[in-house]
């Protein structure tokens, strides 16, 4: 049985370079940058930037699980940034930029928990990961500059 496509929405600092990441994965369909988990309808860059919307910079991922699964989808989530450090990623400080993975489905929120304890007792880290495993909320899509910038201007991330 064949599944339709899925979604996830991955924040793990700068959507710049989690999104240049994903969108290199086989199995990945789409990527888009914006803004959930806050309580401002439609907010700007500039907005989010304050850290008064409660938005996390975040990557929408959509993904055919028949070709890529969710647990490859964390395995890679995990390994690009540092999921021990609160409000944080690199040079970016700012509740925009902590790690949260916004789930869709209740296999989606049952896995990423999973995940999280296996890379909590893995020894891996030397702090706990406090990544949120939230349900996904209103996806605002980021503003078109936003969108695949790294690609767009020959650039690289921290990540």
């Amino acid at each position: 049985m064949n599944k339709v496509l899925e979604k996830v929405g991955f924040a793990g600092g700068c959507f710049w370079g989690v999104q240049q990441i994903f969108d290199h994965l086989v199995g990945v369909k789409k990527t888009q940058a914006g803004y959930m988990g806050g309580d401002k309808d439609n907010p700007t860059y500039e907005e989010v930037c304050t850290g008064r919307t409660g938005h996390a910079e975040v990557v929408e991922v959509i993904y055919d699980p028949n070709i890529i699964s969710f647990n490859d989808l964390l395995e890679k989530f995990w390994s690009l940034h540092d999921p021990t450090t609160k409000n944080r990623q690199g040079p970016d400080v700012g509740t925009q930029y902590r790690s949260v993975i916004f789930y869709y489905t209740a296999d989606q929120k049952v896995l990423a928990e999973s995940a999280k304890e296996k890379l909590n007792q893995s020894g891996k880290f030397f702090n706990p990961v406090v990544t949120e495993i939230v349900p996904a909320t209103h996806f605002w899509p980021a503003e078109d500059y936003h969108q695949k910038y790294n690609e767009k201007n020959g650039r690289t991330c921290h990540i």
